[in-house]
């Protein structure tokens, strides 16, 4: 593998020397099932009791099996690359294994939730992701006897293009719109993006995009190159650019140049003479699909390319998503509906009869249990820090009739507050993180600035600043912080204003 950045490659050391110390005695379990049970010798026997451990605590480093015979380290290094930074990686070409360790153990624990819902695939082949029994991987560079081989991260015997930071992408299919926002957010998983410029060129939307360092750029190539951004569609092609540097004159919705916001917006024409052959008719298509997609978030895009995940286009294979570490004593099923809702048609609730500072949420689909996952996880609700991540679950199970659950699980399959069930709304390119300042919607004529000041101060927060849309119907609201206005938002969404005004609160990209 050549110049995958950040990555330490090491090599499998003599005897298995990796697996052989500090073995955790737990008991078998049926989290996975064993590989390799043909194997003889007592080459294999260190590496079977590894795989006995099904039950081994969290780690940083995980094991995967069952992969394919001629599988390349940066087709594993995909795997983990959308959950974080991928710091050392061992492969045993021979056991068809390999051990990957990522920067934190956070990152590690969300991998593994997640592909324990969505079993992933490398070379179309089902492959199986357990936590090691190691906490670090202490590999070396000098091939050992008996070892495998593999080439030095910083190398590059290349292709001479490959060391180019700029990439050439091309969209294919595109049904949906894609915008350099889109891209920033999808590219940015693998490095600092500094510079965008998108196009139009034989009636095909193209971009140039250049990272930091061409070690991202490979990165990014190898994990995203025939993805697709959205669900069948969207077709990510991409290669290297002959330039090395991106010339850009203006910040606007056509080039972007981060490391410049000082630059003017222009009139609107790309910057570069390569967008000479932008047509008017096919930009159009950037505007005027109907029932076009929101950019998804950079985590939710790149989990879906670099883990070779489509993004779920069927609502049966609908995300449950486990939350844990709530406020026990004032979290209810509600609130993470109301909560939750923001990023996706919250289906059903159910807070854990015997654990009830966790709860299980089933979304509409895959996709908003991924998007509401990579938004909410290590945000602060109820003054405690939740943590969020993909559930074994297919499905919410609701009590059987006549049980009672002391109101523990909730059915919001018909809920008239769902924000996306309408194609084409607005609230699909409405979809922010987190932030402390709120934008509000359907305030009554009447409502003043003061009006709601209280309204939202008496939530327990403090109003930094207000700001009145011109038609007063609409505003923005900054509290002192990130968590009030999460409590805010679960207060006073759908809050009723009288003569049946429900006042509508979301998060805002703004500040005032």
């Amino acid at each position: 593998m050549d110049g995958i950045g950040d990555v330490a490659v090491g090599v499998k050391r003599g005897s298995d020397e990796l697996l052989s110390g500090g073995m955790y005695n737990s008991p078998s379990s049926g989290l996975s099932s064993i590989s390799d049970t043909t194997s003889n010798g007592s080459d294999s026997k260190k590496l079977r009791v590894e795989e006995r451990v099904g039950d081994a605590p969290p780690s940083r480093v995980l094991h995967i099996r069952k992969l394919p015979n001629d599988v390349s380290e940066a087709e594993i290094i995909a795997l983990g690359l959308p959950f974080g930074k991928v710091t050392n990686i061992l492969t045993l070409k021979g056991k068809n294994q390999a051990f990957l360790e990522l920067s934190t153990e956070e990152a590690a624990m969300t991998m593994v939730n997640y592909y324990s819902a969505v079993t992933p695939h490398v070379r179309s082949v089902p492959v199986y992701i357990q936590y090691s029994n190691h906490k670090e991987l202490k590999t070396d560079n000098s091939s050992q006897s008996g070892g495998t081989s593999t080439s030095g991260s910083n190398s590059s015997d290349g292709s001479g293009s490959a060391s180019s930071p700029v990439l050439r992408i091309i969209i294919d299919n595109m049904f949906y719109p894609v915008t350099l926002d889109v891209l920033q957010q999808i590219f940015s998983k693998f490095g600092t993006v500094m510079k965008i410029i998108t196009f139009t060129k034989n009636n095909q939307f193209q971009a140039l995009l250049q990272y930091n360092d061409p070690a991202c750029a490979q990165q990014a190539k190898v994990a995203l190159d025939g993805q697709n951004i959205y669900n069948a569609c969207c077709t990510l092609r991409i290669d290297y650019s002959k330039l090395v540097n991106l010339n850009v004159k203006y910040n606007n919705d056509k080039s972007r140049d981060y490391t410049r916001p000082e630059l003017p917006a222009g009139d609107g024409q790309p910057a570069l003479d390569v967008a000479a052959a932008l047509s008017k008719d096919s930009s159009s298509l950037l505007g005027k699909i109907p029932g076009a997609l929101s950019p998804l978030s950079a985590a939710a895009a790149a989990a879906a390319a670099a883990g070779r995940v489509a993004l779920s286009g069927h609502s049966s294979s609908g995300g449950v998503l486990l939350v844990s570490n709530l406020n026990e004593e004032m979290v209810t099923p509600h609130s993470l509906f109301t909560l939750f809702g923001v990023y996706g048609d919250v289906q059903r609730v159910k807070i854990l009869f015997n654990k009830k500072d966790s709860a299980l949420i089933q979304m509409a689909d895959m996709n908003q249990a991924q998007l509401a996952m990579s938004h909410l996880n290590g945000q602060k609700m109820f003054s405690k820090i939740i943590r969020v991540t993909m559930s074994k679950h297919q499905t919410v199970q609701l009590p059987r009739d006549g049980l009672d659950d002391q109101g523990l699980t909730k059915d919001f399959t018909n809920s008239p507050l769902h924000r996306f069930k309408k194609p084409g709304s607005k609230n699909f390119q409405n979809i922010f993180p987190p932030s402390a300042t709120l934008h509000l919607s359907n305030i009554p004529q009447d409502v003043t600035e003061e009006d709601l000041r209280v309204l939202f101060s008496n939530s327990g927060g403090t109003v930094k600043a207000f700001k009145f849309f011109q038609d007063h119907k609409m505003a923005l609201i900054q509290m002192s912080t990130i968590e009030e206005a999460i409590q805010c938002l679960i207060d006073l969404h759908n809050y009723n204003m009288g003569n049946n005004h429900h006042l509508k609160v979301s998060f805002s990209k703004s500040t005032i």
